[in-house]
Formats: structure tokens, C-alpha cells, sequence
């Protein structure tokens, strides 16, 4: 809900979670942990979830300490067979910010299948199904919700040694597209991400590499790397009815990469 601003004349909008249940994927560190962090300081519960069962429960209970209200969900995303179960007996979330992925790089002529199936399997197939289980929850519950598709600025362009990373983000954005057209009759909105290079434990194994730093550099016109700082504004925003009207779009926060 919007509320009125007497000063401006017009309005607010509502960032403000208090109230609604949010599950995050790959939560233990980074991009997901930040998300969640933010998403419990906005009054959301939250929901760690990733396979790291120790990680994510001192996470959670670190949130608990900071006065927020969280709980854990130890699983495996790419075992797709067992999200249903995995999300038996909770109840729906309101939000889902679906932000387990990987990569490994390799020129085109050497990527191998198994990379392939590993990188394909988790940012696509994966992502796929844990947002299906969670829309389901939320079109039962006839609520409406907002569900997060972690993407990246390699959804909107290629990159060298990138390929099948490039690929897995460019589907991630015509498949949240679709989603947004099959979800929108129950209000669930469904958006997109797309982050640049961000200090990460995942992005630190290519940046601690002079060269390629100086070439990720080189691209962002704002010259500098990202930090999960940069994106938590956002990920509240898309969760929140600040952005009610926003579905089967994507918000690029890559600091000029993809303007040129």
C-alpha cells in the first residue's frame, strides 16, 4: 500500500516488509546473504537456504540477534526431485529471491559437458523448479507475491570464456518473461537482476587475477568493482510494492557495463 506524502503531494511507496515471508536461495554468503540480511532489517521473515547447514544457521541466528526473525532450510536446489518435500509443511512465502548459481569459465572450444550440465543445471534447471515450487505456495495461498530471478549483466551480453555461463542468464531472462505472463493472473511478479562483477567468495576467484581485473574494470564506466552493498536497494525494491507494477522486466545494476 502507498501512503501519503502531505510534503510532496504525492507518494511514498510502501518499502516496508513487515508481515511477509521470504526464502532465499544460495543464502550462506554473498549476494544471498546480504539479500537476506536486508530483508529481515525491512521486517520480513526469512528463510536461509542453501546446502551449507552450518553456514546458514549462523547466519540466521545472527539475524536473530540483530532483532530480526529467520530460519533455515538446509537443501540441495539441483536435486530438483526433492523441492516439493524440501517445502512441505511451511507455510507460503511472499517472496523469493532465487539466487543460488555458478560458474566455471573456459574458452568456448574447451568447455567440456560436464560444465555444461553443471552450470545449465544449476542457474537454469534448478532456478526453474524451486521458483515453480514457491509460486505454487503463493497462487494457493491467493496472495500474490514477488519472485527475484538472480541474473546478470551476461543475460544482456557475451563475454569471452563465458559461454555457457552467458547462455544459462540469457534463458534465466526469456524464462522469467514467460513466468511473469503465466504468474501475472495471480498477482506474483516476477523480475530480474542483473548484477555486474560483485565482491563476492564466488567472483574472487577471477578477480584476484590482475589482468582480468583491470579488464572487468575497464568496462564498468562508474570504475569501480561492484559490492553486495550496491545491490540490496534493489532487491528490497523488487520485493516490496514500491515496484507493483514491475513484472517480467529486468533491473540492470552494472555500473554502465552494458551501455556501450
Amino acid at each position: 500500500m502507498n501512503t501519503t506524502d502531505h510534503h510532496t503531494g504525492g507518494y511514498v511507496p510502501a518499502f516496508d516488509l513487515t508481515g511477509k515471508r521470504a526464502l532465499i536461495s544460495g543464502a550462506g554468503r554473498g549476494i544471498g546473504l546480504a539479500s537476506a540480511r536486508t530483508l529481515a532489517a525491512m521486517g520480513a521473515h526469512v528463510t536461509l537456504a542453501a546446502r551449507s547447514g552450518d553456514e546458514i544457521g549462523a547466519a540466521a541466528d545472527e539475524i536473530i540477534r540483530e532483532g530480526g526473525s529467520a530460519d533455515t532450510l538446509c537443501m540441495d536446489v539441483s536435486a530438483v526431485e526433492t523441492i516439493p518435500a524440501a517445502l512441505e509443511g511451511r507455510a507460503p512465502y511472499d517472496i523469493l529471491v532465487n539466487n543460488a548459481g555458478t560458474n566455471r569459465t573456459k574458452p568456448f572450444l574447451d568447455v567440456p559437458v560436464e560444465d555444461f550440465d553443471v552450470i545449465m543445471g544449476l542457474n537454469v534447471r534448478a532456478a526453474y523448479f524451486v521458483a515453480q515450487a514457491v509460486a505454487r505456495g503463493m497462487a494457493a495461498a491467493g496472495r500474490g507475491g514477488s519472485i527475484i530471478n538472480m541474473s546478470s549483466q551476461m543475460g544482456h551480453v557475451g563475454a569471452a570464456t563465458r559461454t555457457v555461463y552467458c547462455a544459462s542468464k540469457w534463458a534465466m531472462e526469456g524464462m522469467t518473461k514467460a513466468m511473469a505472463v503465466d504468474l501475472a493472473p495471480y498477482g506474483i511478479r516476477v523480475n530480474t537482476l542483473g548484477p555486474t562483477f560483485i565482491e563476492t567468495p564466488l567472483s574472487g576467484n577471477f578477480l584476484s587475477n590482475p589482468t582480468f581485473r583491470a579488464e572487468v574494470l575497464s568496462k564498468i564506466k562508474l570504475g569501480r568493482i561492484g559490492k553486495v552493498e550496491d545491490l540490496i536497494g534493489a532487491v528490497v525494491f523488487l520485493a516490496s510494492d514500491a515496484s507493483a507494477l514491475m513484472t517480467g522486466s529486468s533491473l540492470v545494476i552494472d555500473g554502465g557495463w552494458t551501455a556501450d
